[in-house]
């Protein structure tokens, strides 16, 4: 996403532009792919920093300035309502902060006024400005809360849809992400992630970006600190200006011919997930009550955010049924789609011949599948099983393949560069590793980074 909406602000303004995929589908972590006649999205659990259309100076709006994209093109539709649970207690999320609020207090009551306090303090935070210093968001919130459930309870969503540090989340991340989920909200294209490809897919054709799939970088060639060619899979020799990566910081390091083998060895991150996908009759959710968009769980005392010991572990999590957003009128997904994310174990996936790795795989689904009806109004197993009609999954040992990310880690390196520079004067990072998140992150990280180090000049 950071890539192609780089490509874009850079082709409005006359750049010629060659927009490089080792793939065969555009998007990265958020991308989809089609088995059986059916297509799956991968990485959108739901487009973060949803607003009422009119709001100024929030994210999504921004977005849609910069690319001179139409708000109606997403065809955005905001979430039915989402929550987070963990020892029997209850956050719900509406994009409504008066209604996480009201919560807080119903479950919380002592620590109402410490919830307001954080939610100031954030609001003061700059999350966005390219020196904002990092620090730990679990201090920063035990700090000002009391309650250590109530601590875990605001952990759980930021870190699985943020964080690259184990145990944590990075403060600057933890405020882009409270406004994003807490402040803002959720929201979903009808088509999924699909809209979001192909409206800066076709942006791109529009302005001339030169788009080459299938066509990855083998080795960036570097000269007296600069990047001087780009050699391609194929062999072939390509020369710019200015780079910018969206590989990952030590991913993109390690392709530089001055840098060692393992360079960044110390940043990469441990963080990776697994995901399964079922998918059920189009009336089953309806029929089961299942009327939930997200829910963040956790099971266990304390919110145990870090690399997984066996293949997955299953004590938290996140449950999506993209089925529910308030869609306009006539708009039906034909099919009901439940997503269950858990924290998995990359170098264990990677270590199974390829029958155990597929048998994990199975046992996996049924029991990822188990753990999310928990969460869920109880449903008789036949009836359940009847309305079943397909189920896949995606491992660490997937994204690594699909995305390059060392260790599949979701949300890359531990170290973030904010301003996007790297040790070459015209290379630059853009998505993940530069420190915007989400979607909408990964977007604006993309026209950021072409503003500061590409059109600079030009926009003042």
């Amino acid at each position: 996403m950071s890539g192609m909406a780089a490509a874009v602000r850079l082709g409005m303004f006359g750049k010629r532009v060659v927009l490089l995929e080792r793939h065969n589908a555009v998007g990265g972590l958020n991308s989809f792919y089609a088995k059986a006649g059916r297509k799956y999205d991968v990485g959108l659990h739901a487009m973060t920093n949803w607003v009422p259309e009119g709001t100024k100076g929030a994210p999504l709006t921004k977005l849609l300035r910069q690319l001179r994209i139409r708000r109606e093109e997403l065809d955005l539709s905001p979430q039915l309502g989402s929550r987070i649970v963990m020892q029997g207690r209850t956050l719900r999320m509406a994009n409504d902060f008066a209604l996480l609020e009201s919560d807080v207090a119903r479950e919380f009551p002592s620590q109402i006024d410490d919830f307001r306090r954080v939610d100031k303090d954030l609001q003061a935070f700059d999350e966005n400005a390219l020196t904002a210093t990092s620090g730990s968001a679990r201090t920063f919130l035990s700090e000002r809360i009391h309650d250590p459930l109530l601590v875990e309870m605001l952990l759980v969503p930021t870190c699985y849809y943020g964080s690259a540090h184990e145990g944590d989340i990075d403060l600057p991340q933890f405020a882009i992400m409270w406004r994003a989920l807490f402040r803002e909200g959720f929201a979903r294209p009808f088509a999924g992630v699909r809209q979001i490809t192909r409206i800066l897919t076709e942006r791109c054709r529009e302005l001339g970006v030169e788009r080459r799939m299938r066509c990855g970088v083998r080795r960036i060639v570097t000269q007296s600190g600069r990047a001087t060619e780009l050699e391609l899979d194929n062999g072939e020799i390509i020369t710019a200006k200015q780079i910018l990566s969206s590989a990952g910081l030590p991913e993109t390091l390690r392709l530089c011919s001055d840098q060692p083998a393992d360079a960044g060895k110390a940043m990469v991150g441990r963080l990776a997930y697994a995901e399964t996908i079922a998918t059920y009759e189009s009336s089953a959710f309806k029929d089961f009550g299942w009327n939930d968009t997200i829910i963040f769980f956790c099971d266990s005392e304390r919110f145990d955010y870090r690399g997984a010991v066996d293949l997955v572990d299953p004590r938290s999590g996140v449950i999506c049924i993209p089925n529910n957003y308030a869609y306009t009128a006539g708009q039906v997904l034909d099919e009901g789609w439940l997503r269950v994310t858990a924290l998995a174990n990359h170098d264990a996936w990677c270590a199974l011949p390829e029958n155990d790795y597929l048998a994990a795989k199975k046992d996996w689904l049924h029991r990822l599948n188990r753990v999310a009806r928990r969460h869920l109004p109880a449903v008789q197993d036949d009836i359940h099983d009847r309305a079943l009609l397909a189920t896949d999954m995606f491992t660490p040992r997937t994204v690594r393949k699909y995305t390059g990310h060392l260790n599949g880690a979701i949300y890359g390196a531990t170290e973030k560069r904010r301003d996007g520079r790297t040790h070459l004067d015209n290379l630059f990072i853009i998505g993940t590793d530069q420190g915007f998140l989400g979607i909408t992150g990964a977007i604006l990280s993309g026209i950021s980074m072409a503003n500061l180090h590409v059109l600079s000049g030009e926009l003042t």
